[in-house]
């Protein structure tokens, strides 16, 4: 964290860099600059971290990899957002102060360089409050921040993406309402509000709402799975930690693929991504179900083995398992089926998709897991992609 002083001269150097960049050229001569004065922030033992984070973006910007607006958001994100989240003092609150200072010193930055990204400012803010959730116990949060803000408003510009205003404030709108709902509800800690929002938002942009509310059933059958015998679960000692609130890891495990797959359907507009998205989603509703309410249907067996094992033994699969995974899966094909996003023989194969993937998870859990080779977010991931490539295999095979 930067002491008053840092504070000070953090925002002088700022601004400073902001206002002459655009003058100061060839790049290479402005990275020197900001690069000597941030060994002066070193000096500083409170700003170490920061004078670490700016020189990587300075480098960067300097050998013409960071286009000028995101090298100059990136230092507007790291210390407008870092002075106002040391403002308050209410958790959540300090989060939506860093967001709102975030996006207020990139507009004024937008306007100062005559250059209109909403696109590109929003990922970068949300990913910087996303990593500053994630991050908050470590001392070199900054560098880590600043990389990822860097790197995703790089990947966002080289896209080329264009959308209205008007869609990406609706998109804001619901994604963070559904967040902060999640949040409120305890199914969510304040990463996994952040990471929600963001994989809201990207399915919002580059899809449409239809995506977004196929993935909302695949949250509401999961928090319902989990309150499911909850007491019983606690009492065999299998239930979710935390009461069941997700946080970023269980967000990205189960939501990666399906956001991948809006990314790249908006880019290509190929039919491939639909039955990706699809079965990855598929797969992590059956998972989630088979995972919850399997756990109650008596001693299950080992799906490499078939030996009986204790519940809640990786690998370890019921035949209530395997049937509301199924069911867990068909809910979540017949609704894309209904909002129109795919045809009835595609909702048919990404059930089946959807059945193997919560398989693959068991083998996964079985084969990685339980010898340490991966943790549950891996397995989780390996199962949602698994599902959501056998779903594009099969629908080639009826195409």
């Amino acid at each position: 964290m930067m002491n008053r002083l840092g504070e000070r001269l953090a925002a002088v150097l700022v601004l400073s860099f902001i206002l002459i960049a655009p003058i100061v050229q060839p790049p290479w001569f402005l990275a020197i600059m900001v690069v000597l004065c941030s060994l002066v922030l070193y000096l500083i033992r409170k700003t170490r971290f920061l004078a670490l984070a700016l020189i990587p973006i300075a480098l960067l910007y300097g050998i013409s990899i960071l286009p000028l607006l995101v090298f100059s958001c990136t230092l507007t994100i790291l210390v407008m957002g870092e002075l106002a989240f040391q403002e308050t003092e209410e958790r959540l609150y300090s989060y939506i102060a860093y967001i709102a200072a975030a996006l207020v010193g990139c507009t004024l930055v937008m306007a100062y360089l005559r250059t209109w990204a909403p696109l590109v400012v929003l990922f970068g803010v949300v990913v910087a409050v996303l990593l500053k959730a994630i991050l908050k116990e470590r001392e070199d949060a900054l560098m880590i921040e600043a990389l990822g803000i860097a790197m995703t408003m790089f990947l966002i510009d080289e896209l080329n993406y264009h959308a209205e205003i008007a869609l990406i404030a609706i998109a804001v709108a619901i994604a963070f309402s559904f967040g902060y709902f999640s949040y409120r509800t305890k199914t969510a800690d304040v990463s996994g509000l952040f990471s929600g929002a963001l994989i809201g938002i990207i399915l919002i942009i580059f899809a449409d709402i239809r995506w977004f509310l196929v993935v909302l059933a695949f949250f509401i059958l999961g928090s319902a799975s989990t309150r499911y015998k909850y007491e019983y679960k606690l009492h065999m000692g299998v239930e979710q930690i935390h009461g069941g609130a997700r946080g970023y890891l269980n967000v990205f495990a189960n939501g990666s693929v399906c956001a991948a797959s809006a990314v790249l359907w908006g880019v290509t507009g190929s039919p491939v991504f639909l039955a990706l998205f699809v079965g990855s989603v598929a797969t992590a509703a059956g998972d989630t179900m088979a995972s919850e309410i399997g756990v109650t249907g008596g001693k299950p067996f080992m799906i490499t083995t078939f030996e009986r094992v204790p519940a809640g033994t990786n690998g370890g699969v019921t035949l209530t398992g395997e049937v509301v995974a199924t069911i867990g899966a068909l809910i979540v094909s017949l609704l894309a089926y209904l909002l129109g996003i795919i045809d009835l023989p595609t909702a048919m194969v990404c059930t089946l998709a959807g059945f193997i993937g919560t398989n693959i998870d068991s083998l996964v859990g079985a084969l990685m897991e339980n010898p340490g080779m991966v943790g549950n977010a891996g397995t989780n991931f390996l199962a949602t992609l698994g599902g959501g490539v056998c779903a594009v295999a099969l629908s080639y095979m009826i195409w």
